[in-house]
């Protein structure tokens, strides 16, 4: 079953958002790991928030569990309000090609 996954940092800039994406693949992170359907950064500059889908719940911990990403985020002073917060997905409907 698919899942959202909404993160919830504090204070996100669209600056600190690019130069984490810059730094995490060059930390060798994947940026499409497998089970990762979508990931979205959206809001207002300095209060950014990222929403992601994920083919399951498993994918997501399995990703999680990887720990290349944290340090990153933590240099760059990312810090979370709360733990993401994971939803079941009801229905999925998608944008045909």
């Amino acid at each position: 079953m698919s899942i959202v996954v909404r993160f919830k940092p504090t204070s996100l800039t669209a600056a600190t958002y690019d130069e984490s994406s810059r730094q995490l693949r060059e930390a060798g992170v994947d940026p499409r790991p497998e089970g990762l359907d979508r990931h979205i950064c959206f809001g207002t500059d300095g209060d950014l928030q990222v929403i992601e889908i994920w083919d399951s719940r498993e994918q997501f911990d399995s990703f999680g569990e990887e720990v290349r990403a944290l340090p990153v985020l933590a240099e760059l002073g990312i810090e979370f309000s709360s733990p993401p917060e994971i939803l079941d997905v009801h229905e999925l409907v998608e944008r045909s090609s």
